[in-house]
């Protein structure tokens, strides 16, 4: 009979553990596995290969697109230093001009300044000016006053457009203020020189060469008697900047502050910045002389148009080889894994708790020897899970019986002991309250052989024992139950609560009182119970002997049994921890996990709530 029981507690205890791991987990298969191995290898080859090619391939397409462009920038550029220099050469005619420079730095007014002008000066401006096929406009800025100003009216409009080719004489006063001028370095004889947009020259898109006169006939000293003014456009300068590199290029001159001085092309920087310049190939040509760049923008997506090719040509044969290794794959792993399955079929019986399936393979290999192992494992396992587990059951079991056998005796002399004192002297009500109180708790005790009871009647019994030795200790004992109402919804193991509340009666008394405290809290997912007394306590040594839980040790055995009984029934996090201090008291803190009720209530006085009598409800 008895084993019959504990076979059905076996068979209820692996439905148990089969529920409480969820549904069942699902796994890819070994057979797919193995073809998605297969699968996977090829894939990481034709990708790399691809990516390989492709890198190599826009690598070199960058290279070759990169000094063709930069060819063709040298070759802009060196187009452009020519007519800059072709305009420096114009500035020469008259800043190494010694006929020139005498006639303008000459003091004379009267008859010899206007013979400087008409038969000197206006000659050789209109010489220079004619130079050149491409329009000018020059001005030359005098500190000699003697000599008149000679000067054109323009509409308030561009001398070069409105003129074409023009010269000015001006005085130098007029452009004294101006910062380009205050700003103009210090002189070195044949090389300071600069190309600046000054005035409205971007406004007008042209760009003028500075240079300083200087009179070299001053004993050593170079003085300056006035200042030069070339005015150019920058179309005609900058005629051979195209941009032939293709859709959507860019070709833009820069000065050494990062400002655009000229730009042809249907993308603009604007443009650029908008899209991203991330998604342009940049290439840049600097001037010799000057702090100004070349720039070309040529978009990613045109260099790399014949790319597209390679990625298409790539696919199709990644597809194809996909495809074929699928095919292959699929076979080999059907193949390989109609005997890994049938392993796996019966050990997943065994996770069940099914150990009667057995496995058989023809022929000598490693599955053989595998189902061979595994029948004979499955063998040994199914009388070996009996044995520990049936013997566990008796075990716990059996030391529940002795506690309660080390309880029940002794208390129950105790009890009828005080029944009699209570009859002998007509104590009625309290002698009924007693009787009431020791039926109750041991109906809870019992509780028809189940160990699982809901929390309200672990508390009914826990109180009722408290009630039953108040009786015996009247004012003495004092007893609070601050219980939170959540925790009736919930179930524990019985016999928890009162093993520890008979230690303080045994074993904390100082004086004539004691005072107890029995707390009960939800904490996140679990119940927490605290069994506060304000007794002797105790020294650090006992606590520590009692704290360890070792069965080799004589002291605290009930404490051990449930502590042990929650680990049993809940696992390891649960159990019971002790905090003591020698002349204060002792602190016993249990944790449980919150288990929804499902046991039945022993008696209708548990649903009252817990720590109450049925006359306070």
């Amino acid at each position: 009979m008895a084993n019959s029981r504990f076979r059905s507690v076996l068979r209820r205890s692996r439905r148990n553990t089969a529920a409480a791991s969820g549904p069942e987990a699902r796994y890819i298969p070994f057979g797919y596995k193995l073809m998605l191995s297969y699968m996977l290898l090829t894939l990481v080859h034709v990708i790399l290969f691809g990516y390989l090619a492709n890198w190599i391939f826009v690598d070199s397409v960058r290279k070759q697109t990169s000094e063709n462009v930069q060819a063709a920038l040298r070759q802009m550029k060196d187009n452009i230093e020519y007519r800059m220099k072709d305009t420096v050469r114009l500035s020469d005619m008259i800043y190494y001009d010694e006929t020139v420079a005498s006639r303008l730095r000459r003091l004379n007014e009267g008859y010899y300044g206007y013979e400087s002008v008409t038969q000197y000066l206006e000659p050789k401006f209109d010489s220079v000016i004619k130079a050149t096929n491409h329009r000018i406009w020059l001005a030359v800025y005098l500190r000699n006053e003697t000599l008149p100003e000679i000067y054109s009216f323009y509409n308030d409009s561009d001398p070069l457009t409105y003129a074409g080719k023009s010269y000015n004489m001006l005085y130098l006063k007029r452009i004294a203020d101006n910062s380009w001028y205050k700003d103009f370095p210090p002189e070195r004889y044949g090389v300071t020189m600069q190309w600046q947009q000054i005035d409205r020259d971007a406004e007008f898109g042209n760009i003028s060469l500075l240079r300083r006169l200087v009179d070299t006939a001053s004993f050593g000293r170079q003085l300056d008697f006035g200042f030069m003014r070339l005015t150019v456009k920058l179309t005609e300068m900058f005629e051979t900047v195209s941009p032939d590199f293709g859709e959507g290029t860019s070709v833009r001159i820069e000065d050494g502050k990062g400002q655009i001085l000229f730009e042809r092309g249907a993308w603009t920087v604007g443009r650029i910045a908008q899209v991203g310049e991330s998604n342009y190939l940049t290439i840049t040509e600097p001037f010799q002389d000057l702090d100004w760049k070349l720039v070309a923008s040529i978009p990613k997506e045109w260099v790399e148009k014949d790319a597209k090719k390679v990625k298409v040509l790539t696919a199709v044969i990644g597809s194809a080889s996909f495809l074929l290794f699928l095919g292959v794959g699929g076979f080999l792993s059907r193949y390989f894994s109609k005997r890994v399955s049938r392993i796996v079929r019966v050990l997943d019986s065994f996770r069940h708790g099914s150990f009667h399936k057995r496995i058989r393979f023809k022929g000598k290999d490693e599955f053989s020897t595998i189902s061979q192992s595994i029948n004979a494992m499955a063998e040994h396992i199914d009388g070996l899970i009996q044995q520990v587990y049936v013997a566990g059951i008796k075990k716990k079991e059996a030391e529940l019986e002795s506690l309660q056998a080390q309880i029940n005796p002794h208390f129950l002399y105790n009890t009828l002991s005080s029944i009699s004192l209570l009859a002998k002297f007509g104590q009625v009500e309290q002698l009924h309250r007693m009787v009431s109180n020791l039926a109750l708790f041991y109906r809870l005790s019992l509780n028809e052989g189940r160990t699982i009871i809901p929390v309200a009647n672990e508390l009914e019994q826990a109180k009722a024992y408290l009630d039953i030795q108040k009786v015996k200790y009247t004012d003495r004992l004092d007893v609070l139950f601050e219980i939170e109402p959540e925790l009736l919804r919930y179930e524990m193991v019985k016999l928890i609560l009162q093993p520890f509340l008979e230690n303080v009666l045994k074993h904390a008394w100082t004086g004539d009182r004691v005072h107890i405290r029995v707390a009960g809290r939800r904490i996140g997912g679990d119940i927490e119970f605290r069994i506060i007394d304000d007794g002797v306590g105790m020294t650090p040594d006992t606590l520590r002997r009692i704290s360890q839980f070792d069965d080799g040790e004589e002291v605290g055995y009930g404490i051990r049994n449930v502590h042990q009984r929650i680990e049993l029934h809940y696992g390891k996090p649960y159990g019971v921890s002790m905090y003591s201090k020698l002349g204060i008291g002792t602190s016993v803190t249990i944790r449980l996990p919150c288990v929804p009720r499902t046991a039945p209530y022993v008696s209708s006085r548990a649903e009252l709530g817990a720590g109450r009598r049925p006359e306070e409800a």
